[in-house]
């Protein structure tokens, strides 16, 4: 869907001012930030006009780049996907997502409710035809040349079957190829060992499946992978179901603040330590920078009618500006359309495929 900006000359993206855990001030720091950084980029602002007319003036970068949805209701971290689905209308979730539907946005970003966002997002966007299941798509800091993988899925619905993790391969291909500039990424299949007779029948099944969509998609087969992989060299996209990708980006995430509260701790154990951090500040700080999650902050809804970025709850402005900057970064390079374009394609050769196997029998 192609958006008609309101700003001329402007990348719009629709933002959900009341989703975060922190209130609609880090939200406006949040697009100040990137404003500042892309004069490119324009934005509806979805919420109480009232409040976010206050924050927006005290913001000089935003004069004139802001245009305003006024909603009364909010979408909170307790209501229920269904209950949002019946009586969400007159939320800024909602509102946010009707834009894009309207085409005056490019795109979407929420801080809010992921089950609600993603009920909604199915609802007003619709799946792109032929996608049985979307999927969120977000990077993992890793050794490969540009500095992160796609993974997916990570918790957008529990299940899925070959075909599901199929389509998972095909849109976390183009996203790697639109978001991250990579001509021919390497797809990996997670599994729980890298030999081919390991794992369940649907990722066997899978796996010949992507395997004979390689070529035919651009794009490269290293077969299974494992969890050792996810922040390493050997794939660019690794693909798994949301129920194993999600428990891996919370292990992460917990495994990387163990990591930095054991350093901290370690550097205060005695005046030596202490010394040596003082040291080593600016590798440390380089180290900071490099796997700080708030500069990659944002997962990418797959397989709709539109681009919806789901930012972190508790994002703060520097982590807002990364998930308007993929936005933003995603809709210039039209990959709505792009992976509308792949997915569709790709139903041609199944049905081709489909065709020439009864011919044969």
């Amino acid at each position: 869907m192609t958006a008609q900006p309101t700003q001329t000359g402007k990348i719009i993206i629709s933002v959900d001012a009341m989703g975060g855990d922190s209130g609609p001030g880090v939200v406006v720091a949040g697009i100040a930030k990137s404003a500042k950084k892309n004069p490119e980029v324009g934005f509806l602002l979805h919420g109480p006009k009232d409040v976010l007319s206050k924050l927006v003036s005290k913001r000089r970068v935003l004069d004139g780049r802001v245009v305003f949805r006024d909603c009364p209701d909010v979408v909170t971290m307790q209501d229920k996907p269904s209950q949002v689905v019946r009586s969400g209308k007159n939320t800024s979730m909602w509102s946010a997502l009707e834009s894009v539907r309207q085409g005056e946005a490019h795109g979407a970003v929420s801080c809010g409710n992921t089950g609600a966002l993603m009920a909604l997002s199915m609802m007003r966007l619709r799946k792109l035809p032929g996608v049985n299941r979307p999927a969120i798509a977000i990077l993992w800091p890793s050794r490969n040349p540009q500095g992160f993988n796609v993974m997916l899925d990570v918790g957008a619905d529990v299940r899925a079957d070959a075909k599901d993790l199929l389509q998972f391969a095909l849109m976390g291909a183009s996203y790697a190829r639109n978001g991250m500039e990579l001509t021919r990424p390497r797809i990996g299949l997670l599994n729980v060992g890298t030999e081919e007779h390991k794992g369940r029948a649907e990722l066997k099944e899978a796996h010949a499946l992507i395997t004979d969509f390689a070529d035919q998609a651009n794009f490269d087969f290293v077969g299974f992978v494992e969890g050792s992989d996810i922040p390493g060299d050997k794939a660019d996209v690794i693909v798994t179901d949301g129920f194993t990708g999600n428990v891996a980006i919370k292990t992460g995430e917990g495994t990387a603040s163990l990591i930095g509260d054991l350093l901290r701790e370690a550097f205060k154990y005695s005046p030596l330590s202490r010394l040596a951090s003082v040291l080593a500040i600016t590798s440390l700080q380089r180290l900071k920078k490099r796997i700080d999650p708030r500069r990659v902050n944002g997962g990418v809804f797959l397989g709709l009618n539109g681009t919806v970025i789901k930012s972190h709850g508790g994002a703060d402005a520097t982590g807002m500006s990364a998930a308007i900057k993929l936005a933003f970064t995603l809709a210039k390079s039209g990959f709505a359309e792009k992976l509308a374009a792949r997915v569709a394609s790709t139903a041609e050769l199944e049905q081709d495929a489909a065709q020439s196997a009864l011919q044969t029998k």
